[in-house]
């Protein structure tokens, strides 16, 4: 027998969410908790998980272990890699990032946030805010995630307390406030027992706002798309060799901004090139319309020279195309960033070098300020920086389209992915 909640015919819509907060703040616990209400495990997985529990001691069944993936996990009681987990309701569709919590494992949950669409961050009432409560809504809000939930999380060890809740959201909001957040949600919840997850708490009736599944499944992110400037950045071209299709030409992607339609003026970059779109190809067949993030192949009017990194666009609200860039690195290696030495920049379906011209402040994750004698970035520090690349990018400011205004770092030398970046503005 599986304990899963069958498929509806339609589902509304999709949503992306991460998971952050300080270590044991109770993030494995509060997935697995939304993983075994909505049915969403196997008897299977829920035997395993109450037999391991037995094993380790606990008069409880660890609903932590059903995220917790990897053995070290297991052993230490911590998230070390992202773990992503599927679930239903009939309302919705979930994709979520259980991300890891320890200052070591911040690289790992740039990875997990940079896709979501809202950001679940808990906070242990007995022990209020912590800096890497902190670091992850900055880093968050930098990766412009727009709607936030901060579970104010055991609040069984508080006695339920009405008092400690309003003193955390209180000493949140000036933080918030500064980082320009407006849509964020504050949830009394005891993730152990279930507090507010799914259903209303009855230890907590003084909370009148929804439960977190609640949120969830009606917080409106449709808006967030870009659905205006069409951006299509060029993966492949295919050219079959087969005599039957030998004049086809096309070229798959991931459609990244706008609605793309057959019979639209496009223009290829950083070439220049206008034609228009002859049709619009999937697996299963022809489609009338293309939007984010669907992955499509274009075929065009016209036989121009297109290959792989470069992007098909509108020919109105063109993305900027340029090679000095200005953008904001959370750094994610050991080895610190060097002024002046040569990286490579991956950006959507292109590669290139670049140089770091300029380390222009590094960011104080508490206070907000920046330090503009700072010489170098080191391991989960963040700053500001200037590039210059050997060829063009085509991009956009990053709180315009996140496809397009982000990019990671790699190290030549060592292949080494270093830094994330978000683009903030062109210079010169």
């Amino acid at each position: 027998m599986v304990r899963r909640l069958s498929t509806v015919a339609a589902k509304s819509d999709l949503l992306r969410l991460s998971t952050a907060g300080s270590v044991d703040d109770g993030k494995s616990t509060l997935i697995g908790r939304l993983l075994y209400e909505t049915k969403s495990i196997f008897e299977d997985q829920l035997e395993a998980i109450e037999r391991t529990s037995r094993d380790q001691g606990a008069d409880y069944v660890n609903l932590a272990l059903l995220t917790d993936g990897l053995r070290a996990e297991r052993e230490q009681g911590i998230t070390i890699d992202v773990a992503y987990r599927y679930f239903s309701t009939p309302k919705r569709t979930f994709i979520l990032a259980d991300t890891p919590g320890h200052v070591q494992y911040t690289r790992n949950m740039v990875t997990g946030a940079s896709t979501s669409d809202l950001a679940i961050i808990l906070v242990d009432a007995s022990r209020g805010i912590m800096e890497q409560s902190r670091r992850h809504i900055f880093i968050a809000s930098l990766l412009r995630i727009r709607h936030f939930v901060i579970c104010i999380n055991k609040m069984d060890l508080v006695d339920y307390s009405e008092e400690v809740f309003a003193r955390i959201c209180s000493a949140f909001q000036p933080f918030l406030t500064r980082l320009g957040l407006s849509d964020v949600l504050f949830i009394p919840v005891s993730a152990l027992h279930g507090d507010n997850v799914v259903e209303p708490s009855l230890n907590m009736p003084w909370y009148e706002g929804p439960s977190l599944l609640h949120h969830l499944e009606n917080v409106e992110v449709a808006s967030d798309q870009d659905l205006v400037d069409v951006r299509f950045p060029v993966q492949w071209v295919i050219r079959p060799h087969r005599s039957e299709h030998y004049d086809y030409r096309g070229y798959a992607g991931q459609v990244a901004g706008g609605v793309i339609k057959p019979g639209d003026a496009v223009v290829a970059l950083p070439g220049g090139y206008q034609t228009r779109v002859r049709s619009i190809d999937t697996f299963d067949g022809p489609i009338s319309w293309a939007f984010p993030p669907m992955s499509v192949t274009l075929t065009l009017a016209d036989e121009i020279d297109i290959s792989r990194g470069d992007m098909i666009t509108g020919l109105q609200n063109r993305p900027i195309v340029g090679q000095n860039i200005e953008a904001t690195l959370c750094w994610l290696t050991t080895s610190p960033l060097k002024v002046g030495k040569k990286y490579i920049v991956k950006h959507t379906t292109r590669s290139v070098r670049a140089v770091v011209t300029n380390l222009q402040h590094r960011i104080d994750i508490n206070s907000l300020g920046r330090d503009e004698s700072a010489e170098m970035l080191g391991l989960n520090e963040i700053g500001r920086v200037s590039l210059r690349t050997a060829s063009p990018l085509m991009y956009d400011p990053y709180d315009r389209n996140r496809a397009t205004g982000g990019f990671i770092l790699i190290d030549e030398g060592t292949n080494e992915t270093v830094a994330a970046g978000i683009i903030q503005q062109p210079v010169g």
